[in-house]
C-alpha cells in the first residue's frame, strides 16, 4: 500500500463510519432509543391488563396489544408501536381495546414520547378521571383519538398546543357526556388548530358552548361530529359553505336551532345529520341540495314544505332515515333507487297501504307493482339494500315475497304495524336482526330462521298471533344461532312445553330471553350459560322454579303455577338485580341468607304466594341496593324487621295483607326516598305518633294503613310535612315510578269500595287512605295542605266532629270517601269547588243541611249521601224546604246503581266520572282498547279526552 497508505489512513475511518451510520439509518435497521422502550413500559406497567373489560361488541375478540411488549426487545417490533423508519422514534401508539384499567396521571411516562405523531387510546376504563394537562406536551401529535374510555371532566385548554393536530376525536361513554367543554377552551382549540379536518365530540357536553363560536373552524376541515352534545341555541349556517366539507353530524341536540342556506352548499357534502334538533328544515331548498348527498338522516325533524318532495331527488341516496316524522300516505317506492340504496329507515311514520309486489327491473332501477296483484316468477334483482326500518306506521296486508329474498340484508324491522298471514322462509343468509313484533301474523315460526340465519343476533316476534314452535326434523343439525343474543316471543298463543331444540340456541351467547304471555306449561332446564334476562311472566308454568345461571340479572317468573318453597340456590345468584316470582303458589319461608343479594338486588316481588313465618331481619343487608319490595298477599306475621332502614334506595315499601303483628313503624320515615308504604289488611295496632324527624315521609306519595287495628287521633303532625303531596308538578306528564323495560310497579288501591290494581304508577298519583281502623277525633285542617292529593279514604272509622272547609283546598282530588264515620253538621260548600272530584261517599254519618250545589256535585248519586238522615236538597228526594225550587234529581246520575251501564264495565266508568283522569289512566291503561277508549270519551262527550288517552297510549308504548 506505500505511497497510499496516508489516504488510506485518512479516507477508511470516514468510509468506516458512513457505511455504518448508513446500516442503522436505513430503514431495515432504525435507530433504536432504550428512553422511549423504557417509557412505554413504564406506561404499561402503571395499568392492569383487563381483556374483559367493557365494548365487548367494539372489541371482540381483541387481544390487548400491551400484551407483546417485552423489555428485552425492539419497541418498534411491540404491537400497537409504530416507529419512524429513519430515525427510530416512537411516533406511533394505538392501545385501543387495550383492557387498561387504571389512571393516566400528570406524571405520566406517556409525555415523555415527544416524536407521537399518533395516540389512539379509546376503549380502555381510566376510572372516571380528568385527562391530563400535560398532554399539550405532544405538539407533534397530528391524530389524537380517545374514544369511549372513562374519562370525564374538562378538556383541558393545553388541547390548542397540539397545533399540527389533522385528526380529533374526544367521545364521552355511551350518553353521559362525562367530558365537558367550555366556550373558552373551545375557542383557543378552533384558533390554533388551523389543520384540522377531523373533529369528533359525540357526547362531550358543550351546552355552554355558543354556536356562534363554530364560525372559526378551520376551512380544511372535512368532517365534523358535534351530536348529542347539547349544543343549543341558533347555529350559523356558514357551516354548510365550509369549502371542503363531506360530513356533519349535528344529530341529538334537542334544543339546536337553525335553518339551512338557500344557495353555495359545500358542493363535496355527502352526509348529514340534523336528526332530533329544533332546525327548520326548508324541503325545496334540501331537495335542490341533495344531489351532492349519499346519506342523510333527518329523523324527528321540522320540515317546512311537502314531504313528497323529500322523496323527488334521491337517486345518488346510499343511507336514508326518515323516520319519526308523521309522514303520511303511501311510500313513494318507485323514487327509491334500491341499485344504490343500503339502508332506508322510515319507520315512526304514518304511512299506510301494502308493500308493493316486486315486479322487474333494469340496469337502473328496480320496479314495483303498486299493490301484490301478481304474481310473476322473474329472477333476484340486484340488491344492495343492508337496513330496511319500517316499524311502528300503519302498513298492512302481507308481506311480500321480495323482502324474504334480499341477499344483503342484515337488519329488517317490520314491528308494531298490521301485517297479516303467516311468515315464510328466508332465503337469504346475512340477517343479523329481524323484529316482527305487533303484527297479526299467525302460524308457527318460520323455520329458516332457527337453522339458516347463522349471523341472527336479535330477534323479535312478539305480539303476534303464533302458536308455536314448528316441528323439527329429528336429522336436522342443531348447530345453528350460534351468536343470538336477543330473543322475544312474548304474548302469542304458544302452547305446552319449551322445545327441546330451542336450548341449542344461542347456548353462549344469548343474555335477553323473553318467552312471557303465552300458555307454556313446562321448561325443563335453563342452558343458556350468560343469559343476563329471562321473563317467563303469565304463562301455564307448574313444578319447581327453574334454576337460571349465575349470570341471572333479571328472573321473572310471575303469574304462573309454580308450587314449593323458595329455594336456597337464589341466594347464589350474586348478579341478581330483579326477583319477581309474584303470583304463584309458593309456600314455606322466606330463606335468611337472602340477604346475599342486598348488594345488587334492586326489585323483590314475591307478593300473592302462600309463604308465612317472619321476615327474615337478615333479608335486608348493609348497604343495601333495594329499590321495591313486594310482599303483599302472603301469610307473613311477626315484627317489621328494623333492618329495613339499610335500604336507603328503598322506594316503594308493599306489605299488605298479611298477618303482620306490629305497631306503626315510625322509624321508616327517615327513609330518603321512600314513595310508597302500604300496610293494609294486617295486625298493625295502637296510635300513629307524630314525626320524630325534621323531614319525615318527605317524598312519600302513597299512604295505605287501611284495615288494622290503629286507634288514637289521626297524626296532624305527619300531614303537615307530607312535602311530595303538597304541590303539583305539572312537569312530570306521563312519567311512572320505576318505570323500568324490565320491571313495572304496580299496586292496589281503594277508591268506590273496589280494590283496583294500578299496573302503572304515574308519580303524580297520590293517595292516603287510612280506612277500616278505630280512629277517633277530628279530620285535621292539615289535611287541606296536600293539594296534589287525588284519592283520599278515611272511612269506616269513629271521626267526630265537622268536615273541614279547608278539604275544598284540594284542587287536584278525585275521589273523597268519608263514610261510616261520625261526623257532623254541613257539607263545606267549599267541597263543590272542587274541579276534578269524580267519587264521592259521605254516606252513614250525622251530617245535616242543604247538599251543597256545584259542577261536580250534580254528578253524584243518592248513594253518595245515604245515612244522614237530616240532609237535603238533590239528588235526595227530601226537600229543604219552599223558599228555593231545587232542581229536577233528573238531573242526577244514579252510576252506583249500576256498574254495568251501557255494556260499559265499572273499571272502564271509573275512566270516565267513577275516577278521575288520572286515576283512570294507571287502571285502564291495561286494560283497554284505544277503540274502546274512544268509544267511553266520546260516549261522555270527551272528544277532547280522547285525543289526549290516544295520545298517552301512542307515549306509553
Amino acid at each position: 500500500m506505500g505511497r497510499f497508505s496516508w489516504l488510506y489512513r485518512v479516507l477508511f475511518p470516514l468510509y468506516f463510519s458512513t457505511y455504518v451510520s448508513s446500516l442503522f439509518l436505513s430503514p431495515s435497521f432504525p435507530l433504536r432509543h432504550s428512553d422511549e422502550s423504557y417509557a412505554l413500559l413504564q406506561f404499561k406497567n402503571s395499568f392492569s391488563v383487563d381483556d374483559s373489560v367493557s365494548f365487548a361488541s367494539v372489541c371482540d375478540g381483541t387481544t390487548p396489544p400491551t400484551t407483546s411488549w417485552d423489555g428485552g426487545s425492539d419497541c418498534c417490533a411491540w404491537s400497537g408501536v409504530t416507529c419512524d423508519n429513519i430515525t427510530g422514534h416512537v411516533i406511533g401508539l394505538d392501545l385501543s381495546c387495550g383492557g387498561l384499567q387504571g389512571i393516566i396521571h400528570s406524571n405520566s411516562s406517556l409525555f415523555l414520547l415527544h416524536h407521537l405523531q399518533s395516540l389512539n387510546l379509546s376503549h380502555n376504563d381510566f376510572r372516571g378521571r380528568a385527562i391530563p394537562h400535560e398532554i399539550g406536551k405532544l405538539s407533534n401529535l397530528q391524530h389524537l383519538e380517545i374514544v369511549w374510555a372513562n374519562l370525564s371532566g374538562h378538556i383541558p385548554q393545553q388541547f390548542s398546543y397540539l397545533s399540527k393536530l389533522r385528526t380529533l376525536r374526544l367521545q364521552s361513554l355511551g350518553s353521559k357526556r362525562q367530558l365537558r367543554l367550555t366556550t373558552f377552551t373551545f375557542k383557543r382549540i378552533l384558533a390554533n388548530l388551523t389543520k384540522l379536518q377531523v373533529l369528533d365530540l359525540f357526547c362531550v357536553d358543550m351546552s355552554y358552548v355558543e354556536p356562534v363560536s363554530l364560525m372559526n373552524l378551520s376551512s380544511s376541515l372535512t368532517s365534523l361530529g358535534l351530536s348529542n352534545c347539547g349544543l343549543q341555541g341558533n347555529l350559523p349556517d356558514t357551516i354548510f359553505h365550509l369549502p371542503k366539507l363531506e360530513q356533519l353530524y349535528l344529530g341529538f341536540n334537542e334544543n339546536l336551532r337553525g335553518s339551512l342556506p338557500r344557495y353555495n352548499w359545500s358542493s363535496s357534502l355527502t352526509k348529514l345529520d340534523l336528526s332530533f334538533t329544533k332546525f327548520l328544515i326548508d324541503i325545496p331548498d334540501l331537495t335542490r341540495n341533495l344531489k351532492y348527498l349519499d346519506s342523510l338522516y333527518l329523523r324527528n325533524c321540522n320540515f317546512v314544505g311537502s314531504h313528497a318532495l323529500l322523496f323527488s331527488n334521491l337517486t345518488q341516496i346510499i343511507s336514508l332515515d326518515l323516520s319519526y316524522n308523521d309522514i303520511g300516505g303511501h311510500i313513494p317506492w318507485s323514487s327509491l333507487n334500491f341499485k344504490r340504496m343500503k339502508h332506508l329507515n322510515l319507520g315512526g311514520n304514518n304511512f299506510t297501504g301494502q308493500l308493493p309486489r316486486f315486479y322487474s327491473y333494469n340496469a337502473t332501477q328496480i320496479s314495483f307493482l303498486p299493490y301484490p296483484s301478481e304474481n310473476k316468477s322473474i329472477a333476484p334483482a340486484p340488491w344492495c339494500l343492508e337496513n330496511l326500518g319500517l316499524s311502528d306506521n300503519l302498513l298492512s296486508g302481507t308481506i311480500p315475497s321480495w323482502l324474504y329474498s334480499i341477499p344483503s340484508l342484515t337488519y329488517l324491522g317490520l314491528g308494531n304495524n298490521q301485517f297479516t298471514g303467516h311468515t315464510h322462509q328466508f332465503e337469504s343468509l346475512s340477517l343479523e336482526g329481524l323484529d316482527l313484533s305487533n303484527n297479526k301474523l299467525h302460524g308457527c315460526f318460520p323455520l329458516s330462521i332457527f337453522f339458516q340465519q347463522v349471523n341472527l343476533s336479535v330477534l323479535d316476534l312478539s305480539s303476534n298471533y303464533l302458536t308455536g314452535f314448528c316441528s323439527v326434523n329429528s336429522n336436522h343439525s342443531l348447530g345453528f344461532l350460534s351468536n343470538l343474543r336477543w330473543l322475544s316471543f312474548s304474548h302469542n298463543q304458544i302452547q305446552g312445553q319449551v322445545p327441546e331444540w330451542l336450548w341449542n340456541v344461542g347456548t353462549d351467547s344469548l343474555f335477553y330471553l323473553n318467552l312471557s304471555h303465552n300458555s307454556l306449561t313446562d321448561i325443563e332446564r335453563i342452558p343458556w350459560r350468560n343469559l343476563e334476562y329471562l321473563d317467563l311472566r303469565s304463562n301455564l308454568l307448574h313444578g319447581q322454579l327453574p334454576i337460571p345461571p349465575p349470570s341471572i340479572r333479571v328472573f321473572s317468573v310471575s303469574h304462573n303455577r309454580m308450587t314449593g318453597e323458595v329455594p336456597s340456590w337464589i341466594c347464589n345468584l350474586r348478579s341478581l338485580e330483579v326477583l319477581d316470582l309474584a303470583n304463584n303458589t309458593l309456600n314455606g319461608k322466606l330463606p335468611p341468607c337472602m340477604g346475599n343479594l342486598s348488594g345488587n338486588l334492586s326489585v323483590l316481588d314475591i307478593r300473592m304466594n302462600k309463604l308465612h313465618g317472619v321476615i327474615p331481619a337478615t333479608l335486608f343487608g348493609k348497604k343495601s341496593a333495594l329499590r321495591a319490595v313486594n310482599l303483599n298477599g302472603n301469610q307473613l306475621e311477626g315484627f317489621l324487621p328494623r333492618s329495613l332502614l339499610n335500604c336507603e334506595k328503598l322506594e316503594v315499601l308493599d306489605i299488605g295483607n298479611n298477618m303482620i303483628n306490629d305497631t306503626f313503624p315510625h322509624w321508616l320515615e327517615s327513609l330518603p326516598v321512600l314513595q310508597v308504604l302500604i300496610l293494609r289488611s294486617n295486625k298493625f295496632h295502637g296510635s300513629v305518633p307524630n314525626p320524630t324527624v325534621r323531614f319525615p315521609f318527605q317524598k312519600l306519595r302513597i299512604l295505605d294503613l287501611s284495615h288494622n287495628k290503629f286507634s288514637g287521633n289521626l297524626p296532624t303532625k305527619l300531614f303537615e310535612n307530607l312535602r311530595a303531596m303538597m304541590e303539583t308538578d305539572t312537569k312530570k306528564g306521563l312519567e311512572y315510578m320505576g318505570d323500568l323495560s324490565y320491571y313495572q310497579d304496580s299496586v292496589s288501591v281503594e277508591m268506590k269500595g273496589h280494590l283496583h290494581q294500578l299496573v302503572k304508577i304515574l308519580v303524580t298519583f297520590t293517595t292516603i287512605d287510612l280506612s277500616g281502623n278505630n280512629f277517633e277525633g277530628e279530620i285535621p285542617e292539615s289535611i287541606g295542605k296536600l293539594k296534589a292529593l287525588k284519592v283520599l279514604n278515611i272511612s269506616h272509622d269513629k271521626l267526630n266532629g265537622f268536615i273541614p272547609p279547608s278539604l275544598g283546598n284540594l284542587s287536584e282530588l278525585e275521589s273523597l270517601d268519608l263514610s261510616s264515620n261520625v261526623l257532623v253538621g254541613t257539607i263545606p260548600q267549599q267541597l263543590a269547588d272542587i274541579n276534578f272530584l269524580s267519587a264521592l261517599n259521605l254516606s252513614e254519618n250525622r251530617l245535616v243541611g242543604r247538599i251543597p250545589w256545584g259542577t261536580q256535585f250534580q254528578t253524584f248519586g243518592n248513594n253518595s249521601y245515604g245515612g244522614n238522615l237530616d240532609l237535603c236538597g238533590p239528588p235526595l228526594s227530601k226537600s229543604c224546604g219552599n223558599h228555593v225550587q231545587q232542581p229536577s234529581t233528573s238531573n242526577f246520575r244514579q252510576e252506583d246503581e249500576d256498574e254495568q251501564t251501557n255494556g260499559i264495565g265499572w273499571m272502564i266508568v271509573l275512566i270516565g266520572f267513577g275516577c278521575g283522569m288520572v286515576i283512570g289512566i294507571s287502571i285502564g291503561y291495561a286494560v283497554l282498547s284505544e277503540k274502546r277508549i274512544a268509544q267511553l270519551m266520546r260516549w261522555i262527550g270527551g272528544e277532547r279526552l280522547c285525543e289526549l288517552l290516544k295520545r298517552f297510549k301512542s307515549k306509553a308504548r
